[in-house]
């Protein structure tokens, strides 16, 4: 039995701590939003499978060995003429990172529902997806419905991650095809910014938004809220936790993380609350680590950060 299928582009990243135009060392890495929470429920023991495409060139050796040694199934995963893509992090400041995407016409962008429908399989408890794979272009935006339809059907729970970037499609676009995916979506996860695109037009305020959104069928609504926590609403009510404090070192892969251990809580059938508490902690060790999904925690690791800070554990 697969716990988790998700699907979608996984690039090579290459991070700089200087200006590119100053010339420096590259790290390379893997990056994509469901690729990091593949990751992220592979290390808190759970069984996920992801889908997708790679060029048949070495970037592509790099993020298939990587997410197999991460316990990631990949066994549905191809290869393609195309080239992978790549995702260029440039530290401007020490505040400030500009991403860069050099992702046209790239192996992972060629994702379509015979992708999807190949790794199907009718013993997954969760689909996850995301907006970024649905901003891609229609192969990406079918098997974005494929992989909701199917799980819909199969009485899976589907969870959406709104997850919007204004690079790839404006705000009314994702509107226009979020929207109508929400009444088979189960999960639906956004920051507060981020809940107007999935939900009517009509609805101003959130409280309108969220209600609107259980109205249409979400069983659940959480709502990211960075620096001040996270809430999850649901026809009961809401939950909120305040988020995890630690040094911020790097934000990119946060959300991700927060999906990761939301989804890992579900899947061990725990209350809102810890499902939560679980959420802001990966989250926390995401932007205490550098990288997109390097720090992620172990099960075992969730408590560590309760230490003091400076704590060494011996």
């Amino acid at each position: 039995m697969i716990d988790v299928l998700t699907f979608g582009e996984a690039m090579v990243s290459l991070r700089t701590d200087r200006p590119i135009r100053a010339g420096d060392a590259l790290r390379m890495s893997v990056a994509g939003a469901e690729a990091n929470v593949a990751i992220g429920l592979a290390r808190l023991g759970h069984r996920v499978r992801w889908t997708g495409l790679t060029g048949t060139d070495g970037f592509g050796d790099l993020i298939l060995r990587t997410l197999r040694a991460e316990g990631v199934d990949i066994s549905h995963a191809a290869r393609v003429g195309e080239p992978t893509g790549l995702v260029v992090f440039e530290a401007r400041t020490a505040d400030l990172t500009r991403v860069s995407y050099h992702r046209s016409g790239s192996a992972g962008s060629r994702i379509g529902p015979a992708q999807v429908a190949a790794a199907w399989d009718r013993r997954v408890r969760v689909v996850h997806a995301t907006g970024i794979t649905a901003a891609l272009g229609p192969g990406p935006l079918g098997a974005v419905r494929t992989a909701v339809e199917s799980a819909s059907a199969a009485g899976a729970t589907v969870s959406l991650d709104v997850n919007y970037r204004a690079k790839l499609w404006s705000r009314e676009a994702a509107a226009a095809v979020l929207r109508p995916l929400v009444p088979s979506v189960d999960i639906l996860i956004a920051s507060d910014d981020e809940l107007p695109l999935a939900a009517p037009a009509a609805a101003v305020s959130e409280a309108e938004q969220v209600e609107a959104l259980l109205e249409r069928g979400v069983r659940e609504v959480v709502v990211k809220r960075g620096a001040d926590g996270a809430e999850v609403f649901d026809t009961s009510g809401s939950t909120a936790r305040p988020a995890v404090p630690v040094t911020v070192r790097d934000t990119v892969g946060a959300g991700d993380a927060f999906v990761a251990g939301y989804l890992s809580g579900l899947l061990d059938g725990a209350p809102a609350g810890s499902r939560l508490e679980r959420a802001v902690t990966t989250g926390a060790f995401a932007v205490a680590s550098v990288g997109d999904w390097e720090g992620l925690p172990a099960r075992e690791e969730l408590d560590l950060l309760r230490a003091a800070p400076g704590s060494a554990i011996r």
